[in-house]
């Protein structure tokens, strides 16, 4: 069958084909995104869009970070900017993009509106990433290196289909809202270190609640809005054939999702190899000024998103090697999100060590990998090397997303990871309670 009907079919999956292991991720990323959403409501971004979302009013169908009630469009946008607010969310590599933070929103908004379990929006959101990881794969790397945010194009898409199965949209309907989503995708990297990044997952959460909710009204598309004739993959440059993202390896009900990775750090993931690798050599006791050089190899497209040589802002610190490197080496507490202020950005001893930091691109690493060099003045030299690829068991898992909520919330974090074993038995709107603070 073509690609978009088997999309189609995939997003009716009944919860008991979806494996044990996705389902239990898809509960840590939601955990995680609220996590973040708490952390990052007071951001600048997300008190300017709480202010916009107030200057328009409406239903008060849905909760969101800081207490408003809102409209579940509105309220998908502001909860997708505050939780990537901080850019501490979730990542997938082969969907090249956040997941939570532009589907959740999504989920939640619609869950809440029509009084949803939490386990049926938990389900919806594992159907979504899938659907937002394959549709990626047919986008493929071009799209992403061409200059789209796929956390707003292909994650719209998975957001339209989360929220589509929320509102119970016939197969019709469903392919509709799918049409209505590939004329309303859209976010650019060129927005990477301002607000328009979280703004990108905001809008990928709030394309897919007006979709779904437009499809549902009967609003019309075409029939494949993805891989039609002058379709969303077509005009947003595909790299990949159609054969590569098709569905015969699902099986047994696992999914791509199942190597979601999670940040430990607040910043780009593109820096997280490079700062594991650093951790591992920093020991020894010298100073920043004691080293000579650091040569750090990445693959060739973070350099175009996270080698932001001299950061002007807290933002851009975030998409920084030369600046993570020195203050991993340093010891400053890179998972802490207060860290990543203006002041850091024009800190003397980081300009410094900077200098010394040189990046090259190497087609032979994966977007997990960092390798690399560090040299003492005394001649010394560490090598460096880290995979993130490497997969965590759920259970360390488990541990290190608690310890970022309580490094982010404090013991609020703490109670919210305490609904782990409950969110089986709770409903969508007590997840709204728990954004709502």
């Amino acid at each position: 069958m073509p690609f978009i009907d088997d999309l189609i079919s995939f997003s009716e999956i009944a919860p008991g084909e979806i494996s044990e292991t996705a389902l239990k991720l898809a509960q840590f990323s939601l955990l995680d995104w609220l996590v973040c959403g708490r952390a990052g409501a007071e951001e600048p971004v997300s008190q300017k869009l709480r202010e916009f979302a107030a200057r328009e009013g409406g239903i008060e169908a849905a909760s969101t970070f800081q207490g408003q009630k809102l409209p579940a469009r509105t309220a998908a946008l502001v909860n997708g900017a505050a939780s990537h607010a901080l850019d501490y969310d979730d990542t997938h590599f082969a969907h090249v993009g956040h997941l939570s933070v532009g589907i959740f929103p999504a989920a939640l908004a619609a869950a809440e509106e029509v009084d949803a379990s939490a386990a049926d929006m938990i389900a919806a959101f594992a159907v979504g990433t899938e659907a937002a990881i394959r549709i990626g794969l047919v986008l493929g790397a071009r799209h992403y290196n061409t200059g789209f945010h796929q956390t707003a194009t292909a994650g719209a898409f998975g957001a339209t289909i989360a929220a589509g199965r929320l509102y119970g949209l016939s197969q019709e309907r469903m392919r509709a809202a799918i049409g209505l989503c590939a004329t309303r995708a859209s976010g650019l990297k060129s927005q990477f270190g301002t607000m328009g990044k979280p703004y990108n997952a905001g809008i990928a959460a709030s394309n897919g609640v007006e979709c779904a909710q437009l499809a549902a009204l009967g609003l019309t598309s075409c029939d494949d809005g993805l891989l039609g004739n002058q379709g969303f993959a077509e005009t947003h440059h595909a790299g990949l054939p159609l054969e590569t993202a098709g569905w015969d390896d699902f099986a047994g009900g696992k999914l791509l999702f199942e190597d979601n990775k999670y940040k430990l750090h607040a910043c780009c993931h593109g820096l997280h190899a490079m700062i594991e690798g650093l951790l591992l050599v920093r020991g020894g006791g010298f100073a920043l000024s004691d080293v000579a050089a650091l040569s750090l190899k990445t693959n060739p497209r973070w350099l175009k998103v996270c080698d932001i040589k001299h950061p002007r802002t807290g933002l851009e610190v975030k998409f920084s090697y030369a600046w993570l490197a020195g203050m991993t080496l340093r010891g400053d507490a890179t998972g802490a999100p207060n860290l990543y202020t203006d002041d850091v950005a024009q800190d003397p001893e980081l300009s410094a060590l900077a200098e010394k930091v040189t990046v090259i691109g190497e087609n032979s690493l994966t977007d997990l990998q960092a390798e690399g060099v560090l040299t003492l003045k005394s001649g010394e030299t560490r090598p460096i090397s880290f995979d993130l690829a490497a997969p965590l068991p759920l259970a360390i898992l488990e541990k290190k997303l608690k310890t970022k909520a309580q490094d982010c919330l404090g013991s609020d974090g703490g109670r919210i990871w305490a609904m782990l074993d409950q969110l089986e038995h709770m409903s969508a709107r007590e997840i709204g309670a728990l954004v709502s603070g």
